[in-house]
């Protein structure tokens, strides 16, 4: 069993920086991921890290200005966001898994609450 928490969602100016956290609390070899939802449309994959933190991988919308990270000795796993863009404006969510395959899907295990992140133009 894992439950995740993200925290770190606010409303910002385009071009600005934030970085959203998710807490993690259970044992297991999970892989991590973040997604998010914008209103009206679907869960959208952006980021996963493997559980030790060696492996990461990025949807080609958000790589370049998104990196996921982890800290396994927090239990924390971050994602860092810049040059923000109206468009990011979503609901972000983390989730774990088991499988590096399941993750970058919405059939992950676990999945937090969500955070709202709105980008102002």
């Amino acid at each position: 069993q894992v439950q995740l928490a993200e925290s770190g969602g606010r409303l910002v100016q385009a071009g600005d920086s934030l970085r959203l956290s998710c807490a993690a609390s259970g044992h297991g070899r999970y892989y991590v991921g973040w997604f998010r939802q914008a209103p009206g449309k679907g869960r959208e994959y952006l980021a996963a890290i493997s559980w030790n933190g060696d492996r990461t991988g990025y949807a080609e919308s958000v790589k370049g200005r998104f990196t996921i990270t982890r800290d396994n000795t927090k239990n924390t796993i971050d994602l860092q966001m810049n040059s923000l863009k109206p468009e990011d404006t979503a609901v972000y969510y983390c989730t774990a898994d088991l499988s590096r395959l399941v993750v970058v899907t919405t059939r992950s295990q676990y999945w937090g609450q969500g955070t709202q992140v709105t980008v102002s133009s």
